[in-house]
């Protein structure tokens, strides 16, 4: 993933071990669960995760969806989890998609922290699904295409798709028109048409034609480098999306997992250099948290 804004709150690489108590405001505390690692403002000791995978492969992170989202009270009778703790919620106790099919509600983690309006990617081995809670309930979509943004909602991303369904990886056939000549005069005129722009819509019709269409290596760190070359593709350049006078939105960390072997690998916006964060070279047994902050680039100079 990719968390695009033009503030953030201090972040670390996150692992919460099996016996770390995850409290819950309306279903009481979890001692024992999955180990989870991930990206996490930690508030009062609790991790408010962006985006996590558990020890068992199931991944999951949150994203913007201002405006769209709407979030259910508590309901009595059922099992009510708050937005900000549908993550470690669902990773605690889930260990593949067919698990990960719960409910939530609006409940705020603190007065300084409201609830913020958010959709999410789950996915495993076996595939991805959508989870958005809109003001006409909880809806859950399978995703074919394994990536989501922001806005609008999955439904609509997908039908915008269909205006691209021309598009391919080669070189465009002239089918202009019989008789008229048009040689190409470039290579590189693949996917001609794709969006480029910097709106969630077009960021989705991107990411997905590229992760659909890249081809990686074999082993893990050619893996690793085309994942961070794929999300290269709607990464957030300081200066080109203004929200406010003089503030601009950036890609502030990206993110990936091999949630096979639990290994957590990142960027920041000052450091392309790639991290990796193995949750299992930690007492995946304990019950406190371990906080890895994020590293600063460091340019190394070539004799």
């Amino acid at each position: 993933r990719t968390l695009d804004y033009e503030f953030s709150y201090p972040s670390e690489v996150t692992i919460t071990p099996r016996r770390f108590p995850l409290s819950f405001r309306h279903t009481g505390s979890m001692n024992e669960h999955y180990a989870i690692i991930g990206m996490a403002y930690v508030a009062n000791g609790y991790p408010l995760y962006y985006d996590a995978i558990n020890e068992k492969g199931l991944g999951m992170a949150g994203l913007n969806f201002v405006g769209n989202a709407a979030y259910a009270a508590p309901c009595e009778g059922k099992e009510n989890i708050a937005q900000f703790e549908f993550i470690p919620w669902i990773l605690a106790h889930c260990a593949d998609l067919r698990e990960a099919r719960a409910a939530l509600t609006g409940t705020p983690f603190s007065e300084t922290l409201p609830p913020a309006s958010l959709h999410w990617l789950i996915a495993d081995a076996s595939g991805a699904i959508v989870v958005e809670s809109t003001a006409d309930g909880l809806h859950i979509y399978d995703d074919p295409v394994g990536v989501l943004t922001n806005n609008p909602p999955f439904p609509q991303q997908m039908a915008i798709l269909n205006r691209y369904r021309g598009l391919s990886p080669r070189q465009p056939q002239n089918t202009f028109a019989p008789g008229v000549e048009l040689p190409c005069y470039s290579r590189g005129m693949g996917a001609k048409g794709l969006p480029g722009d910097l709106s969630s819509d077009s960021r989705f019709v991107r990411v997905a034609f590229t992760r659909m269409n890249s081809v990686s290596g074999e082993d893990e760190t050619e893996s690793v480098s085309q994942f961070f070359h794929i999300l290269g593709s709607v990464e957030q350049v300081r200066g080109c999306c203004e929200v406010a006078p003089g503030q601009y939105e950036i890609t502030i960390y990206t993110s990936c997992c091999n949630a096979t072997r639990g290994i957590y690998y990142y960027t920041i916006y000052g450091n392309p250099q790639i991290t990796a964060v193995d949750m299992h070279r930690t007492d995946l047994q304990g019950s406190t948290l371990t906080h890895y902050p994020l590293l600063p680039l460091e340019i190394k100079q070539q004799n």
